[in-house]
């Protein structure tokens, strides 16, 4: 995944701080944007995940901060509700104008509802996906220590949200109020998916019960069962990613993936060292997946290590091998799991005669058979599990050409 940074200048003539996520072949098929949650911003950990997991299903998408949010300009009492659409709107224009048409918004809290009137407003919008979504905009009023009464008595006010300050004036307050979110949903008629989850204690759940109820088809509903509102579990926020980025495919039509024009090579392999310490995007021609390491050793544990990929290779390798095998001799192979693990160990414990003793690299390699098979089946098939391809390029010493391109 490359991420790209921009400054994406709104009506008002602030510049509004933004990412460009992209798949790791730098091609996407589509473009996302993402709307974030009541005063929060893009580098949020649920944004960034659910975007890189929509990276990984060939989206470009674009995370920024609202006005007066986050780096972006502006004041925190200008980004009211009208102000969070009309800054999605021209995040959609730049996208246009620059890259290609952003066909799919997501949103989450607020951002959810400030989604659903933007894509009413926009006909390159094709789908729509909010997360933890108020049915009615005004529902954040209960997170204000003073009513909207003191605010208009006073002008402007201090308040206090999740233990940090903000000042607010009466048309942000007011503003919430504006809007027909129902009506709107009603009206939308494009593809939408709501998720929720059911112990939200900020959103309750009864909201998505009136966007959904309201929507008209086609619509879907998914549980992020267990999720707080802010998808503080990086398994929530990529859960919901993926479940996103595979929604939307039935409402877009399929194009193939390609990879980097480098001269037809299969699978690359990009790293954001800006923003990442080991997570990697891996794309092949048409799968992409993210590789890292646990963290124990500093990594996010997003993904499989090299070295699980590796023996994964194996594993696959082994079990379609003898698949393939045991069907073309008429045996009866049911099912077979390969169980791998890769480690360093000593000669000495391995009891390898060596002039000079020195740690290698040891992988066990272990078979479940499962079937009507005789003892000499199962050994044949033990003898046939060394010649799968992998397996035997391992035994060899392969040659690696390394190039800068």
């Amino acid at each position: 995944m490359k991420n790209t940074k921009l400054n994406i200048e709104n009506r008002k003539g602030y510049k509004l701080q933004a990412y460009l996520e992209l798949p790791a072949n730098q091609k996407p098929n589509h473009y996302a944007i993402f709307a974030h949650c009541f005063t929060c911003n893009s580098n949020l950990r649920a944004v960034k995940q659910i975007s890189r997991a929509l990276s990984n299903h060939g989206f470009g998408v674009v995370r920024f901060d609202f006005t007066g949010l986050g780096r972006s300009e502006g004041e925190f009492k200008e980004s009211h509700f009208s102000a969070n659409v009309d800054d999605l709107i021209d995040v959609s224009n730049y996208l246009a104008e620059n890259y290609a048409p952003a066909e799919l918004i997501i949103g989450h809290s607020l951002g959810g509802a400030a989604a659903i009137v933007a894509a009413s407003r926009l006909e390159n919008i094709r789908a729509v996906a909010t997360i933890g979504a108020p049915s009615t905009s005004d529902h954040v009023m209960h997170l204000f220590s003073h009513g909207p009464d003191d605010v208009v008595h006073m002008g402007e006010m201090e308040i206090d949200i999740g233990g940090r300050s903000f000042f607010v004036n009466e048309e942000f307050m007011s503003d919430f109020g504006k809007i027909d979110l129902a009506e709107i949903t009603k009206n939308l008629r494009k593809p939408l998916l709501i998720m929720h989850a059911p112990f939200d204690s900020i959103v309750g759940i009864e909201n998505a019960q009136e966007l959904y109820q309201g929507a008209h088809h086609p619509k879907s509903f998914v549980s992020l069962d267990q999720a707080d509102h802010l998808l503080t579990d990086k398994r929530d926020s990529d859960y919901a990613g993926k479940v996103i980025g595979t929604w939307v495919q039935r409402y877009f039509d399929p194009i193939e993936n390609r990879i980097l024009d480098t001269d037809g090579e299969q699978v690359v392999a990009h790293l954001n060292a800006v923003e990442n310490k080991f997570t990697t995007s891996i794309q092949t021609q048409k799968h992409g997946f993210i590789a890292d390491e646990p963290l124990g050793v500093g990594g996010d544990d997003l993904g499989p290590s090299p070295y699980d990929l590796l023996s994964s290779a194996l594993a696959a390798c082994t079990v379609m091998t003898l698949r393939m095998y045991a069907e073309r001799k008429g045996w009866d192979l049911q099912e077979v799991f390969s169980y791998i693990t890769y480690s360093k160990k000593h000669s000495d414990d391995l009891m390898i005669d060596l002039e000079e003793p020195r740690r290698m690299d040891h992988i066990k390699k272990r078979l479940r058979l499962v079937g009507n098979l005789d003892d000499m089946q199962r050994e044949r098939l033990k003898e046939i599990s060394k010649k799968c391809p992998v397996h035997k390029t391992l035994l060899e010493q392969a040659l690696i050409e390394t190039e800068i391109i």
